[in-house]
């Protein structure tokens, strides 16, 4: 591939644009069941009516294995916000209603949220007290079946020249429980060291879904052990720092 065709770099990914196409690119130490999930993840969306690239194929390149999608023209909104700071506000709170939207679409065939996040708290290094909390509480919480991102933030969103938003990266989709999906965006805003805007994210989110903010609160700490088994130290510590300790000790 040539290298003046890169998009983006990401930890074990590249992502070159191809004319009208784009290749996501896998380094060898990627799993093929984690490549192939995410395309099935993908394609599974598209039949939600959602705005997202479509898959054009699943193919080796150079040894290593590929996802081919749509070219989609246009910025990220982390771009847009970056670019017109004074308009911050107005792209918030269309990101909130594109979460929305997509929080109010089902595909039964995703991996359930739930089972996904206990598999991940199982797998980090808190202490077996701790887990076993962590584990108590995800099961207390409601199930929903909701679509859910897992990694929603402004840089997963393109914005066309006509003002189209396309959600990008379905890599960590699953259903479940909206809330946990607005803790893991809240998070992600946090991790940036961006609080203001993780704070009016939460805000709108609660106000727009016309859900508590203490109950989006309650996932923090679940949310954030399950994310804390991937990522370097300084994130790790950041999510494990959002774990309440003060009822084990």
């Amino acid at each position: 591939m040539s290298e003046d065709r890169i998009i983006a770099v990401r930890k074990n990914k590249t992502i070159y644009r191809d004319g009208d196409k784009v290749l996501k690119v896998f380094d060898q130490s990627y799993s093929k069941a984690d490549v192939l999930n995410e395309a099935l993840n993908q394609a599974r969306i598209e039949e939600t009516g959602l705005n997202i690239p479509k898959i054009l194929g699943v193919t080796m390149t150079d040894g290593k294995w590929t996802i081919i999608t749509d070219y989609i023209k246009g910025k990220t909104l982390a771009q847009l916000m970056q670019e017109n700071p004074d308009k911050k506000e107005e792209y918030l709170n269309m990101f909130v209603d594109l979460q929305l939207q997509m929080h109010s679409k089902t595909c039964p065939g995703l991996k359930k949220l739930k089972d996904k996040m206990n598999m991940k708290i199982s797998q980090t290094d808190l202490s077996a007290t701790v887990r076993y909390d962590l584990h108590t509480r995800l099961e207390s919480m409601p199930k929903h079946n909701k679509v859910c991102h897992g990694d929603y933030n402004p840089s997963n969103i393109i914005i066309t020249d006509d003002g189209t938003p396309y959600i990008l990266d379905w890599a960590h989709a699953t259903q479940g429980n909206a809330s946990a999906d607005a803790a893991r965006t809240f998070l992600l805003f946090s991790l940036d060291g961006d609080t203001d805007t993780a704070k009016r994210y939460l805000d709108l989110f609660c106000e727009k879904s016309d859900t508590a903010k203490q109950y989006v609160q309650k996932w923090m700490p679940i949310v954030a052990a399950s994310q804390s088994v991937k990522g370097n130290e300084r994130e790790r510590e950041f999510l494990l720092s959002w774990i309440d300790v003060v009822d084990y000790v």
